[in-house]
């Protein structure tokens, strides 16, 4: 039998349903791993061993008598931005440093309630703000590929546990990039919903109309299991959309024949690694010869879509970290002179340079002599985009592309330099200002170091989504390549 970490989420579901082995077994194997290899990657903030072990006996005692849910026994991570009642949640802040919250997310409740078992929470760049992982009060996520490079972020700890095979799947969030960048840096698989199909409840916010839910796995079969469990309407969440939620496993089979993949010209021009353009064309060729169309399409405002994140998402950060005062929860700053001095001291010592510099630029954005010259415009550019990406799908299924324009990069190589950290996400941003689902799938390596290959669809076409990855990952196998050192 193929050691259990080894074993795709999919692999093990199936050994537990066969009796092979149990899933105390299972999750004391992998708590193992993670006491052994874990604190080199620094990939978890927590790591919840009790929890776990009880969760994974109750899911044993559930399938002996019948009563296994989806997930049952099935060990996976939560990005420390999921509040989970009773466990330490701290967004990678020193703001929430001590914070237990008082109730689970619904996501971290639908995944429970399918029986999964928790491992810990996963590292994170200070809340979710950041590309490398390395704005986290806990320290930088390194990545198992090169542990003097970045895992990429804001999910970096969720990428790394998955691709040092410490857990086969893990939740993850995405703002501008946040899921499917660490993906491409980690060879995993990184799903982003569309706006609305995942329950915000319970997901510390950072960006409101840009953040989304989703998962990091092995596999795009692996990413259709768990979406099928964490989608679907939640009156909790004003966001939250009534519509269906398909199969997604059923819908995996079937052929690429007659799938017309748009290619986007701005996507490969001088800023995209050259050796990484070749990986991505080799796996569009891929596609081609299983029967996909390929057509060129134009997003004409694709070059506005970093300035315009950054001027949305700051200012919805401003908004949204205000409520962490030093007055309700979160860091308080000792003995304050006066109730100015508490404010001040505590957003002082309680939020990263990261933080601050984007709470300072949202809240210079929506200033009131600034307000229409910038966020207004950000709005109008945003409905641009979004509008070409429609346009776009018209005449295609799909738009294919590369997920990030190098491999991953060292820690400390962009860290004094904010704007070419931020075009690291040039990629991805795009889908979180249209709202549209997008997922980065494993497809060749440079220098020993992975590549990923990024689509794109229509709203609600996250099952279009998964087959072609699906198929592409029968014909290929990089997604099954893993570090050496944690085979």
């Amino acid at each position: 039998m193929t050691a259990l970490h080894l074993q795709t989420l999919t692999e093990l579901k199936a050994g537990l349903e066969k009796g092979d082995f149990t899933s105390v077994e299972l999750t004391t194997a992998l708590l193992e791993r993670i006491g052994s290899l874990g604190p080199d990657l620094n990939a978890f903030i927590s790591v919840l061993g009790d929890n776990a072990l009880a969760q994974a006996a109750a899911a044993d005692a559930a399938r002996a008598a019948g009563n296994a849910g989806v997930l049952c026994g099935l060990p996976i991570v939560h990005k420390d931005i999921f509040c989970m009642r009773d466990v330490l949640t701290t967004c990678g802040s020193r703001m929430l440093e001590n914070f237990v919250a008082p109730y689970d997310a619904t996501v971290v409740e639908r995944l429970a309630e399918a029986g999964a078992v928790v491992l810990g929470k996963a590292n994170m760049d200070e809340f979710a703000m950041g590309s490398s992982n390395e704005t986290s009060y806990f320290g930088p996520v390194h990545n198992p590929w090169d542990h003097a490079r970045s895992p990429g972020g804001s999910s970096g700890g969720s990428a790394a546990a998955v691709a040092a095979r410490l857990s086969p799947a893990a939740t993850a969030t995405d703002t501008g990039g946040s899921i499917r960048q660490p993906a491409a840096l980690t060879n995993t698989v990184g799903f982003k919903p569309t706006y609305g199909r995942v329950s915000r409840y319970g997901m510390i916010a950072f960006a409101s109309s840009l953040d989304q839910a989703g998962i990091i796995t092995r596999s795009a079969e692996d990413a259709a299991l768990l979406l099928g469990v964490m989608s679907g309407f939640d009156e909790r969440d004003s966001t939250s959309v009534d519509v269906p939620v398909p199969d997604y496993l059923a819908g995996l089979g079937g052929s690429l024949n007659g799938l017309r993949v748009g290619i986007v010209r701005q996507h490969f021009d001088a800023g995209l690694d050259e050796q990484c353009a070749a990986a991505v064309k080799a796996a569009l060729a891929e596609l081609e010869a299983a029967g996909a169309t390929l057509t060129e399409v134009d997003l004409p405002n694709l070059d506005y879509c970093v300035p315009t994140y950054y001027v949305v998402a700051p200012a919805e950060c401003s908004s949204n970290l205000s409520r962490f005062d030093g007055v309700r929860f979160g860091y308080r700053a000792s003995e304050p002179k006066d109730l100015n001095d508490l404010y001040c001291r505590s957003r002082g010592e309680g939020f990263g340079a990261e933080v601050k510099r984007r709470i300072m630029t949202g809240t210079y954005v929506l200033s009131a002599g600034y307000y229409d010259a910038y966020y207004l415009k950000a709005q109008k550019v945003r409905q641009l985009i979004t509008d070409d990406f429609q346009r776009a799908f018209e005449s295609v299924d799909v738009i294919a592309g590369p997920t990030t324009p190098t491999p991953a990069f060292k820690l400390g190589d962009k860290t004094d330099d904010p704007i070419t950290m931020y075009l690291n996400d040039i990629y991805t941003i795009g889908a979180n200002l249209a709202g549209l689902p997008a997922m980065s799938t494993p497809c060749g390596m440079v220098d020993d170091l992975p590549v990923g290959l990024h689509l794109v669809g229509p709203h609600w076409a996250e099952g279009r989504l998964l087959q072609i990855a699906h198929q592409y990952q029968q014909l290929t196998d990089w997604h099954k390549q893993a570090p050496e050192a944690y085979t």
